[in-house]
Order: structure tokens, then sequence, then C-alpha cells
């Protein structure tokens, strides 16, 4: 059992958990996820990016949005009470080294996982700019953070109501055209924005690394259901990933995929509602 000793709501529909999980704590590298089960029998398991961990206190953080059943369990447990398991650290670390100049870009909730990036390519004497976006101001996450690690932060709105108004391909499509372009950059957040990200990163031949966490189920390679085409060639986000060279990937392709379930989620999420008493039932 993990403990839950934190739990903050970020935004309308973001949770913040910190759990007492010191192995995972000890172990854990940037860009690697978990797999989250609430009760050991008939739970779901989800995968759930480490956005901070903390190995003196033997904790980890977890931020996550309630979506879908299982988040929505999970954002109604409170401080003191317990996850049944929870699988990690999973998945290929983030390449950290020494690049120069490293442009990190976060949309939504994938600020989260993109900020122990930016801790670890800050800690490897990188420069770092990063870009965080969403739909309004109440949904900017991790800013204090960010701003405490990254040389250079750039915050984009939808709406202008925080930072510029713009998608943050617009702040990225200007620091990757002056004369000292970045080295590397890094996009985590929905897919059409890593797409367009990408999209503007090749525009001006700058490397760009995406993390394909949004599409995973299993966490282990045996579904298949996290399959993403790669440079051409089938690749298991799960155990190939979580993050692939963003000028490989085949967007159109995993976001076709990532509808299938579509509407057996919204019949779960709509019946975990009402079991919560979230809402009345039709």
């Amino acid at each position: 059992m993990y403990t839950i000793i934190a739990k903050k709501r970020l935004s309308a529909d973001v949770y913040e958990i910190t759990v007492e999980a010191p192995l995972i704590a000890s172990s854990r590298k940037a860009g690697q996820f978990l797999i989250v089960q609430l009760d050991t029998e008939y739970g779901e398991r989800i995968p759930l990016t480490i956005a901070d961990a903390d190995d003196k206190e033997g904790t980890i953080t977890i931020v996550f949005q309630a979506v879908g059943a299982t988040t929505l369990k999970l954002a109604a447990l409170t401080v003191g009470e317990c996850i049944a398991n929870i699988a990690g650290p999973l998945g290929n670390p983030t390449r950290i080294k020494r690049f120069g100049h490293v442009a990190c870009v976060g949309g939504g909730i994938g600020v989260a996982p993109l900020f122990p990036i930016i801790q670890a390519m800050k800690a490897a004497g990188n420069r770092v700019t990063a870009i965080i976006g969403a739909r309004t101001k109440e949904l900017i996450i991790f800013e204090d953070r960010i701003r405490a690690y990254a040389d250079d932060l750039v915050i984009v709105t939808d709406d202008g109501s925080a930072g510029k108004k713009a998608l943050v391909t617009e702040p990225l499509k200007a620091l990757c055209s002056q004369a000292a372009k970045p080295a590397m950059s890094v996009a985590i957040g929905p897919p059409v924005m890593m797409k367009f990200c990408v999209l503007t990163a090749k525009e001006c031949d700058v490397p760009i690394m995406v993390s394909l966490n949004t599409i995973m189920i299993d966490g282990t390679g045996m579904c298949g259901c996290c399959r993403v085409t790669v440079g051409g060639q089938t690749r298991f986000v799960c155990v190939d990933g979580p993050e692939f060279d963003g000028h490989k990937v085949d967007f159109d392709n995993m976001m076709k995929r990532m509808n299938t379930y579509r509407e057996r989620e919204e019949r779960d999420k709509h019946r975990c509602r009402i079991e919560l008493g979230l809402e009345k039932g039709a």
C-alpha cells in the first residue's frame, strides 16, 4: 500500500498527489512513468508520469487530470488513504546531456511531466528556455517551480489571460528562428500540440523529443494498444519509449487510434461520476 501524504487541486480537474514510495523515489529518472492501480482485484491499471520526487523524504509526486473513471476515483482519495499498487519507475529515461541550449515546451497537464526534464537538463549544464501554455490562466500549472529552474520562461494562453495570447508554437518558432537556435527541444502535451511543435521545429531544423504517454494502457508491452509508427516501424510506447524522435512519429495515425475507445470511456466516466455522487443518473 502507498499512503497519500499530501493532495492539492491545481485547477478544476487537475490534482497533485504526493505518495510515500521510497524505492521509486530513489531510483526514478526524468521521463519515466508509473503504473497505478487503486485496488488489487479489479482496478484498472493506468500510466502516470512522475512529476517530481524527493529521495530524502521517500516520496513521489503525480499530477493527473480527472477525465476517466479511474482518475475520478483517484481524485476522490484523501490524505491518509492508500493506493493499492504502484509499479515503477518504468520506461526509458529522457536522454539528458549537455546540449547547450534546450527548449522545453509543455501544454496543459503536460507541463507536469516536463518539470523533471527541465530540472535534469539544467543540472546537466544546459541553458533552458521553458514555454508553457494552457487554454486560460486558471489552467497554468507548475509556473513557480519551473521558473526556479529555467533560465527563461514564456507563458502563453489561448485567451490571453496569462502571458501572451498565443499557442506554444509561436514562441517556439521565434526561438528556433534565431541565429543561436536551440540544440535540442522537448515537447509534452496533447498529441495535436506535439504534432505542431514538431512541424515548427522541423522548419528550423531543430531536433525535438516528444513523450507519447497519453496512448499507453498496460505499461508492459503485452496489450499492444500503445503501438505507434516511428520512422516507418512499429514501436510500443511503454517499452520502447515513452519518448521518441518527434520528427519520426506518425501523429495522424496515433491520434486516430486514440479515439478507438472514446465512447466506452465516456460511458465509464458517466457511471463513475454517478457512483461518486458528482451527478445524477439519466
